[in-house]
């Protein structure tokens, strides 16, 4: 259910971009987040760090696509949200506090440089979407841009997170992945 609502805001943002334009979308967009952040917070009791982030560089970023009328801000908004998590995850490594490990470590024993390796994989993989993000958005139309945002990072996410997967089932010691099965 929780990874429904994730998506969300992202179908809504694409079939009204279809349906009307880049402003009624990004307007949509900024509602269906806020209402998101609401409803994560009555069901959960609580707002995960990264939906906040998102919600906060969403409404900045949306809002003055739609006062300027100009769609750059809302195409800046991926690759500021993908760098803002890369410098998280950079700077909560090199803090010794790494964020993935902190996530998963509950559940899963690993050694540290395995989580290092999974942290700057990680790291490479958002700065690589953020750059991508630029050059589609600025050597593309907007149509191929906005199916890139809502098909494209998305596709690539899942690719990557399933890849992740195998590699820390791979590096799981022999009694976790035992249990595990």
């Amino acid at each position: 259910m929780k990874q429904l609502i994730e998506f969300i805001p992202l179908i809504i943002f694409f079939a009204l971009f279809k349906l009307y334009d880049i402003y009624v979308a990004t307007a949509a967009l900024i509602a269906a987040t806020a209402i998101q952040v609401a409803i994560s917070y009555f069901v959960y009791k609580k707002v995960e760090k990264m939906q906040l982030i998102t919600f906060v560089v969403v409404a900045i970023f949306g809002g003055m696509t739609i006062f300027l009328h100009d769609d750059n801000f809302i195409k800046w908004k991926v690759t500021i949200v993908y760098t803002v998590f890369a410098l998280g995850l950079t700077i909560s490594h090199m803090i010794g506090k790494s964020a993935i490990k902190g996530m998963l470590g509950k559940e899963i024993t690993l050694p540290d440089s395995v989580w290092a390796k999974v942290t700057w994989a990680w790291v490479s993989f958002f700065a690589v979407c953020a750059v991508v993000n630029i050059y589609i958005a600025y050597q593309l139309p907007l149509d191929v841009w906005v199916n890139f945002k809502v098909f494209g990072l998305l596709v690539a996410t899942f690719i990557y997170t399933l890849l992740t997967g195998v590699y820390i089932y791979k590096h799981l010691p022999k009694e976790q992945k035992n249990s595990n099965q």
